[in-house]
């Protein structure tokens, strides 16, 4: 069965940077982040066995959400330049595997990754998304799953809709929903005033969306029902923030996502170049371990 993983280019190597000790290259350029984003994507191919794969990434340039809300992320501080710095070298290995990146101007790597699988949804068997980011787990449909690593790098969690319902309490199709009461702090916005997780919760258990939930606000505990009234506007601006686009304007190349290859020869000289020693022994492992499996199933 055909399969696409799509990684979350920003959010593994924001991981990597994180989880993993400086390390950096025969130069002194630093190279943990793009260390540790190989050495997931390799755990990413020998756990979920794809058939193609993509990366998409933020951009520099502003998107609709902070036009649309000027205090959008306004809270984040600059990324670390030991971490900046490697994107570039990132998006070099990443070409040198064969696998093709995505972005566009004025969205979020978020947006062009569910774009992206819906599109996928339609051609391919399977769509799993990899990240860090549990925005993302409001994509996850009956043929969309999201590997989301637990601890740093080391273990991860394949996530259905019964898995979002017990980590969230909600519906993947309720997390903007969730999002638009309860807000969020590392986006920076604010969602409904005084109403939290707990109560955000059992009013869509009772309601569905946040639509519903005004429609029946009279049916709701005044004390509850005043600040869904005071804080109405918020949280329609919440849920436009936390919802995830699903029609950027990029086009999934299904072709070109399945030629990738782990041990090329592009590969390995980048790989002797940085300095990846082990990385090179495991890229040539796993390369082979593929190449035999495909072999194999040639002649099936």
């Amino acid at each position: 069965m055909s399969k696409l993983i799509l990684i979350d280019g920003n959010a593994i190597l924001h991981r990597a940077f994180h989880a993993l000790p400086p390390l950096t290259t025969k130069r002194g350029r630093p190279i943990n982040a793009v260390y540790g984003f190989i050495s997931m994507l390799l755990r990413v191919i020998q756990d979920l066995k794809p058939t193609h794969i993509v990366v998409a990434f933020d951009r520099k340039e502003p998107t609709f959400r902070h036009k649309e809300y000027k205090e959008y992320q306004a809270h984040r501080p600059e990324m670390d330049k030991k971490l900046s710095s490697q994107f570039d070298d990132a998006r070099r290995v990443i070409g040198a595997f064969g696998i093709p990146v995505y972005d566009q101007v004025g969205f979020e790597a978020d947006d062009v990754i569910g774009t992206l699988a819906k599109q996928a949804e339609k051609k391919l068997g399977e769509v799993v998304i990899v990240t860090g980011d549990k925005d993302i787990l409001q994509l996850v449909t009956d043929k969309t799953k999201v590997y989301l690593p637990i601890r740093g790098l080391s273990d991860a969690k394949l996530m259905g809709k019964e898995e979002v319902v017990e980590k969230l309490g909600v519906r993947p199709d309720q997390v903007d929903d969730y999002k638009a009461l309860v807000g969020d702090p590392s986006d920076n916005y604010p969602g409904v005033p005084g109403i939290g997780p707990k109560t955000a919760t059992k009013l869509l258990e009772e309601y569905g969306t946040v639509e519903n939930i005004y429609k029946n606000i009279k049916k709701i505990p005044e004390s509850t029902a005043k600040k869904l009234k005071e804080g109405k506007e918020s949280a329609i601006i919440s849920q436009r923030l936390a919802e995830i686009i699903t029609d950027v304007p990029v086009e999934l190349d299904i072709d070109n996502s399945n030629k990738w290859k782990l041990d090329s020869k592009n590969v390995l000289n980048l790989f002797s170049d940085f300095g990846f020693k082990t990385l090179t022994k495991r890229v040539k492992k796993v390369g082979e371990q593929i190449d035999q499996e495909k072999q194999g199933s040639l002649f099936k």
